[in-house]
Order: structure tokens, then sequence, then C-alpha cells
């Protein structure tokens, strides 16, 4: 029905990667519920903020992120944009979410 990945970027900060919802999901809480088991995940792991880089801002908004510039994160995250076609030209909207553990 959907799959998502939590990965720990450094002791406080974790980001949720991946989210997807088949189709034939979508609008049955499927996202919500793998979103809140991520930050649940990250709570009980200690760790202090979530991001996500997404093309669906009004969804994480929802679940309590806000837009944050994307300058604002580590250089560490970047990582995975090195081997992205989209690196120069990047449309991901960056979010963050405060974890309460």
């Amino acid at each position: 029905m959907g799959c998502c990945a939590l990965q720990v970027t450094w002791r406080d900060l974790a980001e949720i990667k991946s989210l997807a919802v088949d189709n034939g999901s979508a609008g049955r809480g499927v996202g919500r519920a793998l979103v809140a088991a991520m930050l649940a995940g990250a709570g009980e792991l200690g760790v202090e903020k979530v991001f996500t880089l997404t093309l669906e801002p009004g969804f994480f908004e929802k679940m309590g992120f806000t837009q944050v510039d994307k300058a604002s994160l580590p250089m560490k995250v970047w990582s995975d944009c090195a081997r992205c076609s989209k690196q120069d030209n990047c449309d991901e909207i960056a979010m963050i979410c405060e974890v309460c553990a």
C-alpha cells in the first residue's frame, strides 16, 4: 500500500525519504500513518528534528512540518543530490518538523 524510510543523518536530525503510496490506496490515510510512524520512531531514537524534501508540501504541513530554506540544512543532506539529474534545478521543497519525545 505504501512505503517510506527514516534515515538518521546526525544524532539530532533525520530525514523521511522515499514516501510513496499506491494510487489505489491514496486518500485512505496510508501516507499519514507512515509519516506518523517515522516521527514516532525518530522520537524513540531521541532525534529532535525530522526533515523531508517533497513536491507535496501541503501534505507535510498537515503533519506539522514547516517549510525551510534548503540552505539551512547541513551539507551532508545533499549527498544524494550529487547524483540527481535535477541537481541544478531542484524543485523539491525542504520541510522540517520538531519531534516530541
